[in-house]
This record gives structure tokens, sequence and C-alpha cells, in this order.
């Protein structure tokens, strides 16, 4: 199978603008931003959704979301807030099929989202 344009960055055979990594993780800022900020958060692990996810994935569930919050920190977000978003499947906005998590911040956001 191809690799997802996630696979790609992580593996740096395709350009991003990295603001965290380690072993399990990567954040990087997204080419489409939809805010003022938008910075991806991406398992290395290829899990095409959340919906894909299985029992052993939970620690790295866990971590994804633990790191979000910190880069979101990083990036000046914690006091003004910022919105953690993870599409699954086509309907929902899916554009990649790896999991990820979007951080939007910089600007109020409004409710409901779509």
């Amino acid at each position: 199978m191809a690799k997802t344009i996630f696979e790609k960055i992580i593996a740096r055979e395709s350009p991003a603008r990295f603001v965290y990594e380690d072993e399990l993780v990567a954040a990087f800022h997204d080419i489409n931003p939809q805010a003022p900020v938008h910075v991806l958060v991406v398992p290395k692990k290829p899990i095409p959704r959340i919906a894909e996810a299985t029992q052993e994935d939970k620690e790295l569930l866990g971590h994804l979301l633990l790191k979000a919050a910190e880069v979101a920190e990083k990036l000046g977000l914690k006091h003004t807030g910022y919105r953690l978003v993870i599409n699954n499947g086509p309907d929902a906005g899916e554009a990649v099929p790896h999991l990820h998590c979007h951080i939007l911040g910089g600007r109020r956001m409004h409710w409901p989202p779509g």
C-alpha cells in the first residue's frame, strides 16, 4: 500500500514545518490552515482512523492527546484556548487516512463547528 502524506512527512520524504517530535508522535503545521494556529499531531504508527484503533493503541492515544496539549501550550494557546479535532471518515472531513489530531487556535471558535 502507498504511504500517506503523513508517513512521507514523518520519513522526511515530504517537507513540513515541525513543532515537536518524539519516538511516538510528530507535530507539524498544516499546509492548509483553518485558523491562525493549525498544527497536526500525528502518531508515527499508521492507524487509518480512530475507529480502527485497538486496545493495544490506548497508550499511544493517551500520549497523542497529552502531547497535543503540550504543543498547544508551546504555541501560546494555553490561556486563550484552542480546539482539538479528530475526524473519522469522509463525512467528518477526513482527508488523509492516518489518524491525526488538529490543534486549532489563535481566534475565537464557534459552535457548532460544522
